[in-house]
C-alpha cells in the first residue's frame, strides 16, 4: 500500500463543490468525483471512499489527481466523449432546401440516397428521419 493521498479543501472551495454536487443541471460523473474529494477532505482513507461509493480504488485515485493536476476542470469529462456526428448542420440545410424548393416529394429512403450520392453522408432512412423529424420537418414516412 503506497502513501495516501490527501487533499486540502479551502473553505470557497468547499462551498463550490458542494453546490457542484448538489446542482440539477451537472452529470451524475462530476457530482460523484465532487463527493469523493469532500469525503477525501474530512479524512476518509480512499479504499473506505471506494467502497461507499462501489468505485475501484484506482478510480478513487485517480480522481485525487484530477483535482491536483486540474483542479475544477478536473471534475468534468473530457469533450469527445460518445460518437460524432456523420453530417454537418450544411447538409441539413441542404435537404431542408431539396424539401422546400423541389417540385418533386421525397422519402426518407430517397433523401438517404441523395445525401449519399451528392454529399458523401450515410445515415440510414429511419435516423434521417428523426434528425428531420426533430427539426419540425415532415417527410413522407412510406417504405420502399
Amino acid at each position: 500500500m503506497g502513501c495516501r493521498l490527501r487533499i486540502l479543501l479551502t473553505d470557497e472551495e468547499k462551498s463550490t463543490i458542494e453546490e457542484l454536487r448538489k446542482a440539477k443541471d451537472v452529470p451524475q460523473r462530476t457530482k460523484d468525483r465532487a463527493q469523493v474529494l469532500l469525503l477525501n477532505a474530512r479524512g476518509l482513507k480512499n479504499e473506505e471512499i471506494a467502497q461507499g461509493l462501489n468505485w475501484a480504488i484506482s478510480t478513487v485515485r485517480q480522481t485525487l489527481h484530477r483535482w491536483q493536476k486540474m483542479g475544477l476542470a478536473g471534475l468534468w469529462d473530457a469533450p469527445g466523449r460518445g460518437g460524432k456526428p456523420r453530417y454537418s448542420e450544411d447538409d441539413l440545410h441542404y435537404l431542408e432546401n431539396c424539401l422546400l424548393e423541389e417540385p418533386q416529394t421525397y422519402s426518407s429512403k430517397q433523401l438517404a440516397k441523395k445525401l449519399a450520392s451528392e454529399r458523401q453522408v450515410h445515415l440510414s432512412a429511419d435516423r434521417l428521419r428523426r434528425i428531420l423529424k426533430a427539426r419540425g420537418k415532415v417527410i413522407n414516412t412510406q417504405r420502399g
